[in-house]
């Protein structure tokens, strides 16, 4: 049965979480009310429902005696970490992976906790508004999903109208896990929706990278039933959630919706076994290597395969090294490195079982049906560089009965290549050619990738129009380029002309300089880094040598492969592996350097989000150039560096981008959005400058003290002007940060600035939260240069809350408005400051913002929020006068205040702030020890009850809110304070 739940227009429970809900059971969940879900768990601490999970315990492990189901749940529950490593051990043990000693049988046998094959034997179950309190904390989760008495899933919901409403239930979750962690270790999954968003990530890891849209539905009802299906959720738990080791530390992630379908298409095609190729087709930074990883463990656990043998096949060294590593992070069981022809030759043809990673080139002039099993499946990785050759018609001769599917990240081009790839791997999928395919489009719209600008250089770096056309683009004309290795090979080493021109000493000079002043003007003051690419090594070896003149010199480090036969010049810049890595893997955690000077190494295959940055000095097409210029699109959040990645850049000296169309033979749908020009940027950025002169009219021509006041007087807290405004404002400081530090600029720099004088106006004294700063770094850094907004004050001053405080208000000739807003940040730096020494101050925080969403909201008008406001203010003082009286320690003034609302003797209101400041004082551990915060708990409910009498509500819950909303809180913020 559903929850009665009242007719509020636009309410997050009426809009968003009850149809949730409603679809949930449409499709099969079971519901529970809060009251049945709370008897089934046993109270609010409690968190599975015990007798559906002791049921299902014995039901799916005969052998589990009824005290070895007991001593089971007793481990779950009292022997597990509250935090990731937790969360990783529970996953193991809902996969069936954690064995326990059998008494019965006298073996170790590994426990099932779900059937993921017979969906019908589990019990799917939902509940709405479940409380949980531990003692120190307590909290209520909008919407948690059970399979078999288990908490797998949470769905917090937010209004559809709430603009800022995913980043609320993104924050609520992760204080669940802060406040609430021995609930929170148990779900494996979370998702926020606001109606137009369906936003699902895993626990324990909110990192805005690792959060996805799920894309199954066209609406709420499709998604939600899509996402919600039986199989799909114990897909999730049984396959789609990773524990992953990321720079020495272990992440959880999950799956994003491309990737489960790619998954399990193949996994389909496979067992179906008819059509036995497939290509999927997923652009660059979408995640194809974890693809190929998760499908192969699934074929390779899938009981009517056999034991499969599963093949891993890149076409370079590094890549199969990399493999091998991202397969040992993945943990995944028998896996071979075949680091010769002979080795690959001898699993082959020793019936071998597991995974296996080779280099194509190890199938060279391999024996024919070495293998004629048709559990045999290979994943072909980069599969438009490596399937047209020789080597090819070697692997698939030694393995003619195998699956293979091919994997690539930039689109199937119109040449012969892109026709044969599509041959290759796609005619079992025609007309369109692919299995699956994730565009550049979709990544865009997914925020997987961002997008990437490019401007030109100027005009005396670019190459001649004659020799560009001739040196490489008639070259390649007729060639099949698939890879930057073999652009070197077939195209730039016999462009001898071209490539002494890039490697002229005044030009490699000139373009040494160009780089160091503007990675120092629009790179470096964001915090991101940059590649300079050079035509060749000793390209690389000459800008590295140059640009040491302009930079310090650990701000640079030249990576390519060395050879044998390398000059003086070349040797000095050759990196042992130990060398490279550390260089990597400083460059990827923002140490010096900020620039590596390349010119095929870390290309391809080289994910650095921190990577803003191309200055392109080498002619390039199709696939490498796709690839090369891939590096800058990773997305970076703004938490990693305190500046959110919105773009990348190229800053081309070649003039590639200027004939854009002719370097990329792709069609223009596959490619759509790769590549923005800043010629475009820049309209963009005048047409905002524009419409930017109606805020700037606000302000008027007198830049002075009352500026402020016109601003904030116009604004009014009124959130549709701000939240316009603030939208202008992020668009035109993204834009700015973008062009900077074009001279373009000029002539709109002292508009900018002003707008940035009224934007910081609000953000310091209205919208001081949420509202990220790391949109226009450059721009603070010009406008303390410049002082261009110095009589733009950007802080209104504060009231005094003492007694003189309401005359001084009555006295101010400022707006209505402005006096509100001056009450209300006189009083929130009045908590802040003197919070610590009067604690009581802190109660009074709801109430100031409750009058300011009032007012906001437009439930009370200007006057009468100046009334309530410079009624908090006498509120104060009386307080601290009554505190004189009564000489109460500051804690126990903040106790016995907090009571005012329900108790009115005031002795008793003494007595009671004496007792409960004592019990705080014994149970000091109460924080950081549940069975101190169970105790302190019961001790207070103990205490309160004689004094707390209400015949038309329950004396419980009237307890229950104040420890809740008022004494709990009032002590957690004391203790933080303290402990800071």
């Amino acid at each position: 049965m559903m929850p009665d739940i009242p007719r509020v227009k636009f309410s997050e429970r009426l809009t968003v979480q009850n149809p949730i809900l409603k679809y949930a059971i449409e499709i099969g969940w079971q519901y529970l009310t809060p009251e049945e879900t709370l008897d089934l768990r046993d109270g609010e601490s409690g968190i599975f429902l015990s007798k559906t999970l002791k049921d299902k315990l014995r039901e799916f492990n005969p052998w589990l005696l009824e005290e070895e189901a007991e001593e089971v749940i007793h481990e779950l529950l009292e022997r597990t970490r509250y935090n990731l490593e937790g969360n990783q051990k529970i996953l193991n043990f809902y996969r069936g992976e954690t064995p326990i000693f059998s008494r019965k049988e006298n073996r170790e046998l590994n426990i099932r906790f779900f059937d993921f094959e017979n969906l019908q034997k589990n019990i799917f179950q939902v509940t709405d508004e479940l409380s949980f309190a531990n003692g120190k904390a307590w909290n209520r989760f909008d919407l948690v999903f059970y399979v078999n008495g288990l908490p797998v899933l949470i769905i917090e919901t937010k209004n559809p109208e709430k603009e800022e409403g995913i980043d609320e239930a993104l924050t609520q979750i992760k204080r669940y896990q802060n406040e609430s962690p021995e609930f929170m270790v148990y779900p494996l999954l979370f998702v926020a929706s606001n109606l137009h968003e369906f936003i699902y990530g895993p626990t324990w890891n909110i990192e805005e990278r690792y959060l996805y849209h799920w894309r199954e539905g066209k609406n709420l009802e499709e998604i939600t039933k899509s996402f919600l299906d039986f199989r799909r959720i114990l897909s999730f738990i049984a396959d789609y959630i990773i524990f992953w080791e990321e720079n020495g530390e272990i992440k959880k992630i999950v799956l994003a919706t491309h990737q489960i379908r790619a998954v399990e298409k193949i996994f389909n095609r496979v067992l179906e076994g008819e059509k036995r190729s497939g290509l999927i087709w997923h652009t660059q930074g979408s995640g194809k290597t974890l693809t190929m990883i998760v499908a192969a463990h699934k074929l390779r656990k899938a009981p009517s395969l056999k034991n499969p043998t599963l093949l891993m096949v890149v076409d370079r060294t590094e890549l199969e090294e990399q493999m091998g590593k991202n397969l040992q992070r993945y943990g995944f069981p028998a896996v071979e490195i075949a680091e010769s022809k002979e080795k690959l030759q001898k699993l082959l043809a020793s019936d071998y079982r597991g995974l296996i990673v080779t280099l194509i080139h190890k199938f060279d002039r391999i024996p024919e049906k070495l293998s004629e099993r048709k559990n045999i499946i290979v994943f072909v990785d980069e599969a438009h560089r490596t399937q047209e050759g020789e080597l090819a018609i070697y692997m698939r001769a030694a393995l003619p009965k195998a699956f293979y599917f091919g994997f690539t990240g930039t689109p199937v081009d119109r040449t012969n290549v892109g026709k044969g790839t599509f041959l290759t791997f796609g005619k079992d999928d025609a007309p369109k050619g692919y299995l699956d395919k994730y565009s550049i489009a979709d990544s865009l719209i997914d925020k997987t990738t961002v997008p990437i600008n490019y401007t030109l250089a100027p005009n005396e770096f670019l190459v001649p129009k004659d020799i560009l056309e001739k040196e490489f683009y008639n070259i390649i004309k007729d060639e099949a380029i698939t890879s930057i290795e073999q652009l070197d090979k077939k195209v730039l080493d016999k462009a001898l002309k071209l490539r002494n021109l890039l490697k002229s000493p005044e030009r490699i000079r000139k373009i040494a300089k160009f780089v160091a002043d503007d990675f120092k003007r629009r790179i470096e003051p964001s915090g991101f880094k940059a590649f300079l690419v050079g035509v060749d090594r000793e390209a690389c070896a000459l800008l590295k040598e140059e640009l040491d003149k302009y930079l310090p010199s650990a701000y640079s480090h030249v990576v390519f492969t060395p050879a044998h036969n390398d000059n003086e010049l070349l040797k000095k810049y050759q990196l042992r592996e130990d060398e490279e890595k550390k260089i990597k893997k400083n460059f990827l955690e923002n140490e010096l350097p900020k620039i590596l000077i390349v010119t095929s190494k870390l290309l391809t295959g080289f994910d650095a989000p921190i990577l803003y940055a191309m200055y392109l000095d080498k002619p390039m097409n199709d696939h490498s150039l796709l690839q090369a210029i891939a590096r800058v699109n990773r997305p970076l959040p703004a938490k990693e560096l305190n500046s959110r990645k919105t773009a990348g850049l190229i800053i081309d000296f070649i003039g590639i981008f200027e004939k854009l169309e002719k370097a990329l033979r792709f069609d223009s749908v596959d490619i759509k959005g790769v590549v923005v020009n800043i010629e475009e940027k820049k309209k963009e950025f005048v047409n905002l400058i524009k419409k930017g002169k109606f805020y700037l009219e606000i302000v008027g021509k007198k830049i002075d003290d009352k500026a402020v006041e016109k601003i904030l007087d116009y604004f009014d807290h009124d959130k549709k002007k701000i939240q316009d405004f603030t939208k202008f404002y992020n668009d035109l400081a993204a834009l700015f940060e973008v062009i900077s530090p074009d001279p373009f600029l000029r002539p709109y720099l002292d508009q900018y600035f002003l707008l940035s004088g009224i934007f910081n106006v609000l953000r310091v004294n209205i919208i001081d939260k949420g509202i990220s700063e790391d949109i226009w770094k450059k721009t603070m850094k010009l406008v303390q240069e410049k002082t261009r907004v110095e009589g733009l004050v950007t802080t209104l001053p504060v009231y005094p809350i003492d007694e003189r405080a309401i005359n001084l208000i009555q006295q101010d000739s400022s707006p209505i408005r402005v006096r509100i807003i001056k009450i209300h940040r006189s009083i929130k730096i009045l908590i802040e400051n003197q919070g610590p020494n009067e604690p009581f101050l802190y109660l009074f925080r709801e109430k100031i913002e409750k009058i300011l969403e009032e007012f906001e909201t437009k439930q009370i008008g200007t006057k009468e929020a100046l009334k309530k406001l410079e009624g908090l203010i006498q509120e104060i003082n009386k307080a601290r006068e009554e505190r004189q009286k009564l000489g109460l320690k500051e804690k126990e003034f903040a106790f016995y205040y907090a009571l005012g609302d329900y108790l009115s003797d005031i002795n008793k209101r003494k007595q009671l702030s004496y007792k409960i400041n004592e019990l705080f004082s014994r149970y000091s551990n109460w924080l950081d020890n549940p069975e101190d915060g169970r105790m302190l708990r019961t001790k207070l409910i103990a205490s309160l009850l004689p004094f707390i009498k209400n015949q038309k509500e329950n004396p419980l819950d009237i307890i229950r809110n104040i420890l809740i909303s008022k004494i709990l809180p009032l002590q957690k913020e004391t203790e933080t304070i303290s402990a800071n």
